[in-house]
């Protein structure tokens, strides 16, 4: 059978045997445009009162609409001018209105990328502002301390808004068991030290960190504790399908908004797993998810549940945009010879450097499967860089990279290996028995 995977913004084509276990999502077919589903979503919130009679009541100050950056795929020009209409409607003025990028520790969206997300008119008519984790005079310290014990500073356009609502895509999370939800205030709007906590060697080393898992999660623990210290009047989660269009919006309260939205995201793209296989091919879920090599690693670690101990994954990307950014890229390089001594440097907390999350999330992988069972295929990267970033590594051109996968396939089928497929990547999870 041929299966499309994900590869940047276009497909690969593959030859697979029937005989394959293919995790997939099974979203049902949106019957309503995007804009609609924000409008029905808004008038029948979750254990919370409708978005337009918040508004009547709201304090004053400003209106604070919280969204993600580029590295989640949400169409966010399709329903955004819907909300902002909806919020004037109860008054409220453009000049009152902010949208707030969640940037986390990642860099600042640009204008193109802005133009990209929101259109054209919210671009022009609307202030943007992206959060900036390390800016202390765009940060203000909530009372209080979190679940794991800390100090909270939070963006300070998000704290003294008169009203504030929070988006988000809801979605399998490698360490926080689903993103969504509090997640946009955390790590989105925290101060790098929550950061630093948040996605730090002690939480990420517990074994419960991980997807689809909120049960003793630390990650999930912390940051629902932070959002809490200072919650949203009103969220907005967001489902896509796995051609990244809208396929639900849930509104309403933080947390049970949140846990209805997760309900609806397992039921549809968590599969059970029925028996790990001999090797997994998983793409990295295509653009934007794709464009670095470090938001590819999720792609790996996803697929672990679906794999033997010392079986072989396949996974392939398009890095578009290259390894990620400066701080990671130079981590990488650095511990290029060894991994141990990485986990040695981080694990008392004195070292710390951006990004260095996902390189312990990959060592989850290597410990599994062992690196030369770690294929990572792209034609985004050259082949010698490729070879430091603990895969074994296939730089090939993009014209050529399907062929040179389908070679490895056959030969795993040559030698009747028991395979596991994930065409959409990370955005389907599947669940340990």
């Amino acid at each position: 059978m041929e299966i499309k995977f994900s590869y940047g913004n276009d497909d690969l084509i593959l030859k697979l045997p029937n005989d394959c276990q293919i995790y997939k999502s099974n979203y049902r077919l949106a019957n309503l445009k995007a804009e609609e589903m924000l409008q029905e979503s808004i008038a029948h919130p979750v254990s919370s009162d409708t978005l337009p009679s918040l508004l009547q009541n709201r304090k004053q100050g400003e209106v604070v609409i919280v969204v993600s950056d580029i590295t989640r795929p949400i169409p966010y020009y399709e329903f955004l001018p819907k909300l902002i209409a909806e919020i004037k409607s109860a008054g409220v003025k453009t000049d009152e209105i902010t949208v707030l990028v969640a940037t986390g520790m990642h860099r600042a969206s640009t204008h193109e990328e802005q133009l990209k997300m929101f259109g054209k008119y919210i671009v022009k008519n609307y202030r943007i502002i992206n959060h900036d984790c390390q800016n202390e005079n765009e940060l203000i310290e909530l009372d209080g301390l979190s679940w794991s014990g800390s100090k909270i500073k939070l963006n300070k356009y998000y704290v003294q808004a008169g009203f504030r609502i929070v988006t988000g895509l809801v979605e399998p999370h490698f360490m926080a068991g689903y993103s969504g939800g509090r997640k946009a205030i955390c790590p989105g709007l925290v101060a790098l030290e929550a950061v630093r906590k948040f996605h730090g060697y002690q939480f990420l080393s517990h074994p419960n960190a991980s997807s689809t898992v909120l049960k003793d999660n630390p990650c999930h623990d912390e940051n629902s504790s932070i959002a809490r210290m200072c919650p949203p009047d009103f969220t907005i989660n967001v489902v896509l399908d796995k051609h990244k269009k809208v396929n639900a919006i849930i509104s309403g309260e933080l947390i049970e908004s949140h846990l209805r939205a997760i309900d609806y995201v397992k039921a549809a793209c968590c599969p059970d797993v029925v028996e790990p296989a001999d090797l997994v091919i998983t793409s990295s879920g295509g653009y934007p998810l794709d464009a670095t090599f470090y938001q590819c690693v999720k792609g790996f670690v996803n697929c672990l549940p679906a794999v033997k101990p010392h079986g072989e994954i396949i996974s392939f990307g398009s890095c578009m945009e290259g390894i990620g950014s400066p701080e990671y890229t130079e981590l990488m390089k650095k511990y290029s010879k060894n991994y141990l001594k990485f986990i040695e440097d981080i694990e008392t907390g004195l070292n710390f450097v951006k990004d260095q999350w996902q390189l312990q999330m990959q060592i989850r992988t290597l410990t599994k499967v062992g690196q030369p069972n770690l294929h990572f295929y792209t034609s985004g990267i050259s082949q010698p860089e490729l070879s430091l970033l603990f895969v074994n590594p296939h730089s090939i051109s993009a014209d050529q990279i399907s062929n040179a996968i389908q070679d490895q396939i056959d030969n795993a089928v040559k030698a009747k290996k028991r395979i596991g497929i994930f065409p959409e990547g990370p955005y389907c999870s599947p669940i340990p028995k």
